[in-house]
């Protein structure tokens, strides 16, 4: 059955798809199920090289969306053609590995409503890929306590090696007219770090952030080396499109004061990847001097070199296969 043009659903949820055969259908599924909202699913195939579009076309056109990229576009330019694509009333972006809790959309959307905000976001489980379940992301009184989330929080919470919580995780959904009123859409030209980015923006623009502290999203470990995914250039092109926000939008003193501590990060982060790069490469001069050039990072040598990796590659919510 074809899908009917005219019908605007609450939401739309956006899910971009790369080689994903062996989990989209749970996150389809999830999405289908939601309780009390109606619902559309855009898939976004990012030429996969596996069956992923093969999966997504096996459901009905009036029920799931299909978007099949002619190149590959990374994850920004996928979710940007599947906002081009989304119809509902809110958009969610959903990854093609996680999965959603049946009363979320409903949930989230009836608070930020009540409040008047654009912009929402709520507690994740933790699923490791065994299936066992793990605490939460963020203790509940924690998110209630936080509220609302203003620029300047947002920011303080993606500052590397010092956030407590990393809010890069939250997987918020948007009201699709404040998105198409301030022509919001993600970077392309990033592979890592393009959610906070587009966050970012979104509360620069004046969108305001409720917290829903129940959990909502279910959040997928995936295995594999993320010392092999977080790389300097990735760290690199972060900076610039940090600049770039800077350039673009006024931030009051708080949010200005947060910028500046999130900078100085990325360029320790940028200096501590250049520095296992070259020891990784055994090439213990160039080492020497990016330490020199950067004594702050030299502090982060201080425990196995993996587990700094870890605790690096999780500020920027970096996991395999993303």
């Amino acid at each position: 059955m074809q899908p009917d043009v005219s019908f605007v659903p609450d939401v739309s949820f956006v899910i971009a798809a790369y080689n994903a055969e062996a989990t989209l259908d749970r996150a389809i599924a999830s999405a289908i199920a939601q309780k009390g909202v109606s619902v559309e699913v855009v898939v976004v195939d990012d030429k996969s090289r596996d069956a992923t579009l093969d999966v997504a076309r096996a459901y009905p056109q009036d029920i799931v969306r299909v978007v099949a990229l002619a190149q590959n576009k990374g994850p920004g330019g996928a979710r940007n053609a599947g906002l081009e694509a989304a119809r509902g009333r809110w958009v969610a972006v959903l990854d093609s590995d996680d999965a959603v809790y049946p009363g979320r959309i409903a949930t989230m959307i009836a608070r930020a409503e009540r409040a008047g905000a654009q912009i929402a976001v709520d507690n994740l489980q933790v699923v490791r890929e065994d299936g066992v379940i793990e605490d939460a992301m963020f203790p509940t009184r924690y998110l209630e306590e936080l509220g609302e989330i203003s620029l300047a929080s947002y920011i303080a919470g993606n500052v590397v090696f010092e956030s407590k919580f990393n809010l890069g995780y939250l997987k918020p959904i948007f009201e699709r007219r404040f998105l198409e009123e301030n022509r919001l859409r993600y970077d392309e030209d990033l592979i890592i770090g393009e959610d906070y980015i587009f966050l970012a923006n979104a509360l620069a623009m004046g969108g305001r952030c409720v917290v829903e502290p129940d959990i909502g999203y279910a959040y997928h470990i995936r295995s594999g080396s993320i010392s092999r995914v977080l790389e300097p250039h990735h760290v690199e092109a972060m900076r610039k499109a940090d600049a770039i926000f800077a350039q673009s939008h006024q931030m009051d003193a708080a949010a200005q004061a947060a910028f500046a501590r999130r900078s100085r990060s990325l360029r320790k982060a940028a200096s501590f990847l250049s520095m296992v790069q070259h020891i990784k490469a055994r090439s213990p001069l160039k080492a020497i001097r990016t330490a020199l050039s950067d004594p702050a990072a030299v502090r982060h040598m201080g425990m196995p070199i993996a587990v700094r990796l870890r605790r690096v590659a999780a500020q920027f919510a970096v996991g395999a296969g993303r």
